[in-house]
């Protein structure tokens, strides 16, 4: 796979509940965590001292997180409403020459910052709220 752009790793949100997904605007940089806990079964009987795996025990998870400058009042008010409602929106992660992350998430966290002499920040992070599902680009 040859290299890409960072400015192509999409975090995409539903508008509206119906599957329509856009991308949270005004995102500067973008970044995702895949995480699998590890279940020690290790015994007295492990082989030769090693450490021994559950296979396929561990609690699965994944963490979004993006900051970036305003540009767009729609995905912010939405971030905004999720974020107070508790609720889990679909969101989407396009991986460049990858594929496509989905599934519900929980917005954790939205940070505003702004300085004097600059323009207005925020970050946002979401946590898996449900099955994540992917699909390989063909």
């Amino acid at each position: 796979m040859a290299a890409q752009a960072g400015k192509d790793l999409l975090i995409k949100i539903d508008m509206n509940g119906q599957g329509q997904f856009e991308t949270v605007a005004g995102l500067r940089a973008t970044r995702i965590s895949l995480n699998a806990e590890t279940v020690d079964v290790t015994s007295l009987d492990s082989p030769g001292g090693w450490r021994e795996l559950l296979a396929g025990a561990g609690l699965r998870s994944a963490a979004l997180s993006g900051n970036g400058v305003f540009k767009d009042a729609a995905s912010d008010a939405r971030m905004r409403a999720l974020f107070f409602a508790g609720e889990h929106p679909s969101c989407q992660v396009v991986i460049p020459s990858f594929g496509i992350l989905q599934g519900a998430f929980q917005i954790g966290s939205i940070e505003y910052a702004g300085t004097h002499d600059g323009e207005a920040t925020f970050e946002v992070s979401l946590a898996s709220a449900g099955a994540i599902s992917f699909a390989g680009l063909a």
